[in-house]
């Protein structure tokens, strides 16, 4: 039987490198101020609208307009009119538990 393999390889510019820029920009802008950070975010860009959701938790709150807006103009788009929404909330304190929970298990500090 024939397979087809496929790669795709993105320049610079291109939205899913945009996007991924975004997510690591506020990444790390949380990362920076509160290193127990948990952030899990995706990014979509389409048609002049970026759009950022997922959670944070962080005794930081990141200013993600700000960082979408830096992250674009050091890429060479125009920010002005591009609409930006941003779902975020906060990680379920159940999922956060588990997390930290297991984290502890792998490092064998839960007796």
């Amino acid at each position: 039987m024939k397979r087809f393999y496929t790669a795709e390889s993105v320049t610079e510019g291109h939205p899913d490198k945009l996007c991924d820029l975004i997510a690591d920009s506020i990444l790390d802008a949380c990362l920076k101020e509160d290193e127990n950070s948990k952030v899990a975010c995706e990014v979509l860009a389409t048609k002049r609208n970026i759009i950022v959701a997922g959670e944070i938790t962080s005794r930081y709150e990141p200013q993600v307009f700000e960082i979408v807006k830096k992250v674009l103009e050091s890429a060479g788009y125009e920010a002005d009119g591009i609409h930006m929404d941003a779902l975020i909330h906060k990680q379920s304190p159940d999922i956060a538990g588990a997390v930290e929970r297991s984290r502890e298990r792998r490092a064998g500090t839960v007796s």
